[in-house]
């Protein structure tokens, strides 16, 4: 079965960067479109940037700019990397892996922002 597990998240202070990794394993990662959500305490459950199949890429108003999405499928790998982070972007981070409106979900990685 399809399992994702994210790395990657942490503390890091205002202004700091972070690079998040999810691995699918399970299926053929190059088929399937990837997205990173997150959800902060109390809040929905958000999309924040996700990647096509081939590579077209989407995010939030709020990641623009800031974080970039990529994946290898060489190595089965998404990837998001968070720059100039707020204390605003405190959640946990969950990979989501779309294939022919299937979703698999990963179990979520913390970020978090201090000022």
């Amino acid at each position: 079965q399809v399992q994702l597990v994210e790395s990657g998240g942490g503390l890091v202070q205002l202004g700091g960067s972070l690079r998040l990794s999810c691995v699918l394993s399970g299926s053929t990662f190059r088929l399937y479109n990837m997205g990173w959500y997150r959800q902060a305490p109390g809040k929905q459950r958000e999309l924040v940037a996700a990647i096509t199949s081939g590579g077209s890429t989407d995010y939030v108003d709020y990641a623009k700019g800031r974080f970039i999405i990529s994946r290898d499928n060489a190595k089965n790998t998404v990837y998001l990397q968070m720059n100039s982070l707020k204390p605003e972007d405190t959640a946990v981070y969950y990979c989501n892996a779309n294939f022919i409106g299937v979703n698999f979900w990963g179990r979520g990685t913390q970020v978090t922002v201090s000022s």
